[in-house]
């Protein structure tokens, strides 16, 4: 029954997330004929390219349109490649989850270590420095960050491609620009829950018990400290999906996030529409995950919703 309630609650969103961005697509400054034809096009063109792609027609009529388009899984033309929307982010899906996969999995490596290490050697220099680290995980941005990296590993040092996406390589730089900032705040919810666990009363009767500190640890602290973590990086999933956008102009990496960059700037609302509603819907659809993994960590949460 929570499922399908949460389930329904996830298809309320993604109805209003595809309303606002065809809304604000239409109303933002630019015309996409005028980018299609140049300024110097003559008013009859205008019209012409206008009234084939149906932007002339009333806003109310094109929304119609566009979700009997969706109720068939048809996002519609783009206007500047002149090929079907869903064919375009089809072939972009694979780099974003390539690359979002990646991120993922160094910042969750980053942050176990970083959070153990910290939570074991608290208020220790150990400590400070892995806060210290975390700090400026989270404090440098990603048009920044990227940039550097790609002095230091490409044009210095010449590990890395610069741009591209030609192999494990070229993944390197952008995984790691895109999961630092995750990397430290996952870190820094972990020490603080591990430290909050080892005050608790299960803990100190396994003390009791004779068990070691590293056996307590891994046995009892850690799984008890993962539902916040889970929580944290379900909602920092979108985090991941929206931080793709500039990392995937930074590195020139062919994904969702530069497609949607190249279609608002040449104003192809099938395509800003198209890929936008796909990375809500992905958004939506970890958090439904990040509620069933809350049931497998803790059987309460399944009691308390049945």
């Amino acid at each position: 029954m929570l499922i399908i309630r949460r389930f329904a609650a996830a298809l309320l969103v993604i109805f209003g997330v595809s309303v606002a961005v065809f809304v604000l697509t239409h109303i933002i400054p630019g015309d996409p004929v005028e980018v299609m034809l140049g300024e110097r096009a003559s008013t009859a063109d205008r019209a012409a390219l206008a009234k084939a792609y149906g932007l002339d027609r009333p806003v109310g009529e094109q929304m119609v349109d566009y979700y009997r388009g969706l109720m068939r899984f048809d996002l519609g033309d783009s206007l500047f490649h002149h090929r079907p929307v869903v064919d375009l982010i089809a072939e972009r899906v694979p780099a974003t989850v390539e690359l979002a996969a990646a991120a993922m999995a160094i910042a969750l490596v980053v942050a176990l270590v970083l959070g153990i290490i910290s939570a074991w050697y608290a208020r220790t220099w150990v400590d400070q420095g892995a806060r210290v680290i975390s700090l400026l995980g989270v404090s440098i941005p990603n048009f920044w960050l990227g940039p550097l990296l790609i002095l230091a590993g490409s044009v210095y040092l010449g590990w890395f491609p610069v741009s591209g996406r030609s192999g494990l390589n070229s993944l390197v730089l952008p995984a790691i620009t895109l999961g630092t900032a995750l990397a430290a705040i996952v870190a820094r919810m972990l020490r603080n829950s591990l430290l909050e666990i080892a005050e608790a009363d299960f803990v100190r009767t396994a003390r009791a018990k004779g068990l070691g500190e590293w056996t307590i640890l891994w046995r009892h602290s850690l799984r008890n400290a993962l539902l916040p973590v889970v929580t944290l990086v379900g909602l920092q999933v979108g985090a991941i999906l929206g931080g793709s956008v500039i990392v995937e102009t930074v590195f020139s990496w062919p994904g969702i996030g530069r497609l949607t960059v190249e279609a608002i700037q040449s104003r192809d609302y099938p395509v800003v529409q198209g890929c936008v509603l796909l990375i809500a819907t992905l958004y939506v659809v970890v958090n439904l995950m990040t509620d069933v993994a809350y049931g497998l960590i803790d059987p309460r949460i399944r009691l308390a919703g049945s």
